[in-house]
């Protein structure tokens, strides 16, 4: 027993000599503060690593999800003629253009319901006259569905700055409304139409600009900026945005004949001439 209360009483005395050194205290308080540090220092890097992916993007902070990758390629596409045939595709129809020539108005008028009416697209066809596969023009956003029998079946894709491609004349539709579809995609085969049964098998195609229809023609193989740049500068002569007063006043009443509207004003000349003589 004296032994063991020996051996107690000579380590108890060497942990108080240990303490009684100058040195102890000053290094246990270094050594608290170094590990009290390195805590916090640890603790702000795995905050600050979580706090990295809570942005949207590196210029909006506090968003939790990351921005939707943008397609690099949908910027680049340009307009492409919706057909896909082994022959070269004909334009049965031309686009109304007010300030074209007199014989390309003429040939760009549809007679329907004894009415000559604007084409506000071109109606393509196959030079066999056999149905085609209609591809979309652009990629985008398919906003209209529709059938009809007057224009055959509707067909309309969303695009960016405002921009829509209508397809008309369309049978075995493919696409449904809010489908993305891609550009080349097939979204139907042409058919025909009541409008202009004229045409036969065709695709009525129209490229508008915030609901103003333009020339399809002038921008085929050019990009939607194209399109952009001419709206902005005012340089598209090509569109067809009339008031409702205008566009009575340019279609041709014709109830009986099938006189073109150059035949009845040559006839009206005549007339007059008759009058006078």
């Amino acid at each position: 027993m004296r032994e063991e209360e020996n051996k107690r009483s000579s380590q108890s005395s060497s942990v108080k000599r240990f303490f009684k050194k100058r040195w102890v205290f000053p290094a246990i308080y270094i050594a608290s503060a170094a590990i009290i540090l390195t805590g916090v220092l640890w603790y702000q890097a795995s905050g600050s690593n979580t706090d990295k992916y809570d942005y949207k993007s590196t210029d909006i902070a506090g968003k939790k999800n990351q921005a939707p990758a943008v397609e690099v390629n949908k910027a680049l596409e340009n307009f492409k003629m919706p057909v896909a045939m082994e022959d070269a595709p004909v334009i049965k129809t031309k686009f109304y253009d007010f300030k074209g020539k007199a014989e390309d108005q003429e040939a760009a008028l549809v007679y329907y319901d004894n009415t000559y009416n604007q084409s506000t697209g071109v109606d393509i066809t196959a030079k066999n006259g056999e149905s085609f596969d209609v591809l979309a023009s652009l990629s985008g956003t398919v906003t209209r569905v529709e059938e009809d029998a007057t224009l055959g079946n509707v067909i309309e894709i969303e695009h960016d700055n405002g921009i829509v491609t209508q397809y008309q004349s369309v049978k075995d539709i493919q696409v449904k409304v809010g489908e993305q579809v891609k550009q080349n995609q097939v979204i139907a085969k042409a058919g025909q139409s009541l409008f202009n049964e004229k045409a036969g098998t065709h695709v009525h195609f129209e490229i508008r600009k915030d609901g103003v229809a333009v020339n399809p023609t002038t921008y085929f193989n050019k990009s939607l900026s194209a399109l952009q740049e001419d709206t902005l500068s005012n340089d598209s002569t090509e569109s067809v945005e009339m008031p409702k007063q205008k566009q009575e006043d340019q279609m041709i009443e014709d109830p009986d004949s099938t006189d073109t509207p150059s035949d009845k004003e040559d006839e009206s000349t005549n007339s007059k001439d008759k009058k006078n003589s």
